[in-house]
């Protein structure tokens, strides 16, 4: 399944599977797949990015985001017009995939609130659960959270930083831990490979290759 899993940059993932999901894409290269389901975790511009929907969006699309991205994508122009607005701790089933949303937010810094309920997502699809965390710092829920497969952000400044998402790994306990949010807006690979090295022996971690 790693196979299937591509970094666009940033917090930007293609998931090939079952169905092509993107997660947050942003900075897209021309061309790219088209989308059966995206998945935007909140309304910043480094996540939440009409050019790039655009790219990827088909008739049949289906995005998947919080309430402050629902009211803005209205006026996007999009293609696709099949939007599901959804808060944390509820789920949907779009094209066989289950995605449950979970809660995303700071607790020591004020960019992403926990009462704007931006979102994190859990995707159970090819046998197989794989966690966006979104724009987030260690949060208690987490310890709740059961994956597979984890995508973090490491950079710090908006999010967690390498130290805390690794104390994150050990609270949620994937199989496998990838870092993102980091090599563009904030952050850089030195972020992504501390984290790899904190959690040498406990968990295993993939740095990912920036799809071109």
């Amino acid at each position: 399944m790693l196979d299937n899993l591509h970094w666009l940059g940033h917090s930007g993932f293609r998931l090939e599977g079952l169905k092509t999901i993107y997660f947050d894409p942003y900075q897209l290269p021309k061309n790219p797949v088209k989308a059966d389901i995206v998945l935007i975790t909140h309304e910043h511009d480094d996540h939440y990015s009409p050019e790039n929907l655009k790219l990827i969006s088909s008739k049949g699309t289906v995005i998947v985001t919080d309430r402050a991205v629902g009211k803005k994508i209205q006026d996007a122009n999009l293609v696709c017009r099949d939007i599901k607005v959804l808060s944390p701790g509820e789920d949907i089933d779009v094209y066989s995939v289950k995605i449950n949303a979970v809660a995303s937010y700071n607790t020591n810094k004020h960019f992403h609130s926990r009462n704007s309920k931006k979102l994190g997502f859990i995707v159970m699809t090819d046998g197989l659960r794989i966690y966006h965390a979104g724009d987030t710092d260690m949060i208690p829920e987490m310890r709740n959270y059961e994956c597979d497969i984890a995508l973090l952000p490491v950079s710090g400044i908006y999010v967690m930083t390498a130290e805390e998402a690794a104390r994150a790994v050990l609270a949620i306990k994937p199989k496998l831990a990838i870092p993102m949010h980091y090599g563009s807006v904030a952050g850089s690979s030195d972020d992504a490979i501390r984290f790899q090295d904190l959690l040498r022996g406990k968990v295993e971690v993939k740095i990912l290759e920036k799809e071109s």
